[in-house]
């Protein structure tokens, strides 16, 4: 199964790890460090121009999606209840 992640971005359901609210990148130093530690490994995607809602963590890369982690959230159970 696949999560549309936003733009033309979609990804396998079994490389999905984890799905953050944007806000986590300020509020934990640790989450900051991550993203930053991914940017630099060149495992960082930015999906589309708008502005990103939410912070998906898949097997190889992390993307910024400009759809809603509870949104996301929602699409990744009823593939889970499949």
């Amino acid at each position: 199964m696949y999560i549309h992640l936003g733009g033309e971005k979609i990804i396998r359901s079994s490389e999905l790890i984890a799905i953050f609210d944007i806000s986590i990148e300020k509020s934990s130093k640790v989450s900051k460090q991550f993203i930053v530690h991914s940017g630099q490994d060149k495992k960082l995607e930015r999906i589309g121009e708008e502005e990103a809602k939410s912070i998906v963590v898949t097997k190889n890369t992390v993307y910024y999606s400009p759809i809603s982690s509870s949104t996301l959230k929602k699409r990744a159970k009823i593939l889970l209840e499949i």
